[in-house]
């Protein structure tokens, strides 16, 4: 996908499974009504958080070239971007958390390029330009946030999913598009609601991966910064919300000092947040994840772990002691006192070392799955792994050894030794046998005529994650997804709209213009009563110079408030801005 887009150095790392998710922005689509939502959501923004957001905002949004009058486009952020170390990319929507995180452990700002509606210029649940491009862009000028940013995506891309996330992405995703989306019947909305909040209910034990999307939400997102009693903003959903960034200052909002705790507070995308967090700095947050990484099985691996990748049903990746790591599907684990002495992965299987596949251990040579013992000889106080040449050739352990291992918790392994693979530091990592077979009790795990038999070593299981150890072990390149976002319909009465927008927008800007402002503003009387924003633009280029059509448009919004009370706070809030620059 990168031939499409303006790429760069930092785009050049991203490896292949990451670039199908990749789009082309296609800034010529953006209507000129687009340009006017970006424009107000802006000027309010910039206003208003200029008093409540973290000092980082405002210098974030000059150091990373967003305009305050235009949609910015990203393959030209990425100029200015570049200089703090960090890149941008259009996607449509949501796309899956792990790879959302995999590209921030890239230092590359996972951008929406669809932009929300007039209709929902307050907040949308689908991620928009205007949620990623304003909200998280700016604060990734801090070189503090922008570390936790990059060092959050390292360690979630690593959480371990349960079966039901995927389809807990997909249902968000889905309900995202179609509120989004313009003329949906209610009764489809409701539905698609409910799947998302049966899903939430019937999600049973809360996965890596959703806990460490909460952490995610409650400070990227949705995070305060500073003091209980005087919180900045910094969470993206919150700067780029012209609506909750003001109710998030209320004390109908609960305020709680951010703790690991917030890793089991769930949220609704589609409500305003009942409690934030508030962080005492950049670094608490830092802090926090590292607390919740130490509790992964990244860090513990163990029985556990496994466990965790047999349930998940995805890829994942297991590493021994002796840095072999193991990636497939695993389906089962025996164990003995608490300790797995036998892992199984079904399907097509790769062994790495240092996240480089072994040569000729690749998923070609394991297209079935692989199967082996863990742990120490049952016996022998010396584990394999800890073997010196002197020590292996003590105990038989060398080639063309007919050799029969029997390990702690009852795995026995008899065959005839073929080869020995060692890692950097001349350590036994696998032993190849040949007329092999394997047993545990009465239960046969390997038998000689299912041809070579290559038997991990390792005492013990140092971590488990998900993915694959060495990405190009496996075709990644697999995402599908049931949804696309659902582009507004061309009418003629959407192309005049256009037209009067792109003349106003022509006139602040000192170009010709097809419509004057006299007439843009009888046109939108005539054939557009519903529309307001136009005439709050009309208003801001008259007051104080064409008094009679400043006052024409005021009297227009006024009947516009009488017809739709419910946006009444948007023209007020757009003249209010209006207004206080004059003095100002």
């Amino acid at each position: 996908m990168l031939d499409k887009v303006e790429s760069n150095a930092i785009l050049d790392r991203l490896p292949a499974h990451l670039q199908q998710y990749i789009k082309p922005q296609n800034y010529d689509d953006y209507t000129p009504v687009n340009h006017a939502v970006w424009r107000y959501v802006m000027r309010k923004n910039v206003d208003y958080l200029s008093k409540v957001a973290h000092e980082s905002y405002l210098d974030g949004l000059k150091q990373t070239g967003i305009s305050i009058d235009h949609i910015p486009n990203m393959y030209g952020m990425n100029r200015i971007l570049k200089e703090i170390g960090w890149a941008a990319v259009a996607v449509d929507g949501f796309i899956p958390p792990a790879a959302f995180m995999e590209f921030q452990a890239f230092n590359v700002l996972v951008i929406a390029s669809d932009i929300r509606q007039l209709e929902h210029i307050e907040y949308t649940p689908a991620p928009d330009i205007i949620h990623e491009g304003a909200g998280h862009a700016p604060i990734i000028a801090n070189p503090e946030y922008a570390e936790y940013l990059r060092r959050f995506g390292e360690i979630g891309c690593k959480a371990i999913s349960s079966a039901k996330d995927y389809e807990m992405y997909e249902a968000i995703r889905h309900l995202s598009i179609i509120k989004e989306a313009e003329d949906t019947p209610q009764q489809e909305i409701e539905e698609a609601e409910k799947k998302v909040d049966y899903l939430q209910n019937n999600m049973g034990k809360p996965s890596e991966m959703a806990q460490i999307r909460n952490l995610h939400w409650w400070t990227v997102e949705y995070g305060l910064i500073g003091s209980l009693d005087d919180p900045k903003i910094y969470g993206a959903g919150l700067l780029s919300s012209i609506g909750e960034s003001a109710w998030c200052m209320t004390d109908k909002v609960k305020k709680i000092p951010y703790s690991i705790e917030a890793c089991k507070q769930e949220f609704d995308i589609t409500k305003p947040q009942p409690q934030l967090y508030v962080t005492p700095d950049f670094a608490h947050l830092s802090l926090v994840l590292e607390e919740f990484a130490n509790k992964m099985a990244l860090r513990k691996g163990g029985l556990e772990g496994i466990q965790k990748l047999i349930d998940s049903k995805n890829l994942g990746t297991i590493e021994l002691s002796t840095g072999l790591q193991i990636s497939g599907g695993f389906s089962k684990v025996i164990e003995h006192d608490g300790k797995p002495i036998y892992i199984q992965t079904s399907d097509k299987t790769a062994l790495s070392h240092r996240e480089k596949e072994l040569v000729g251990h690749g998923v070609k040579n394991h297209p079935e799955g692989f199967g082996s013992p863990i742990g120490s000889l049952k016996g022998i106080n010396l584990a394999i792994e800890d073997m010196s040449p002197r020590d292996l050739r003590a105990y038989d352990i060398y080639e063309g050894e007919k050799i029969e291992f029997e390990f702690e918790g009852g795995i026995k392994v008899k065959g005839e030794i073929i080869t020995g693979t060692r890692n950097l530091q001349g350590k036994i990592i696998i032993i190849s046998l040949k007329d092999c077979t394997v047993t545990y009790a009465e239960e046969i795990l390997f038998k000689p005529k299912w041809g070579k038999y290559d038997m991990a070593i390792g005492k013990e299981v140092i971590s488990a994650f998900a993915g694959p150890a060495d990405n190009l072990s496996f075709d990644l390149i697999t995402h599908k997804t049931s949804t696309t976002t659902i582009k507004s319909k061309s009418t003629s009465e959407r192309e005049e709209l256009a037209s009067l927008y792109a003349s106003v927008r022509n006139i602040r800007d000192g170009k010709n213009a097809k419509f004057s402002l006299d007439a843009a503003l009888e046109l939108v009387k005539k054939h557009h009563p519903k529309d307001w924003l136009l005439s709050v633009e009309i208003y801001e280029l008259t007051v104080g110079k064409d008094e009679k059509l400043a006052k024409e448009a005021l009297s227009n919004l006024e009947d516009v408030k009488s017809r739709r009370p419910e946006i009444s706070h948007l023209i007020d809030g757009g003249i209010s801005l209006i207004n206080g620059q004059l003095v100002s």
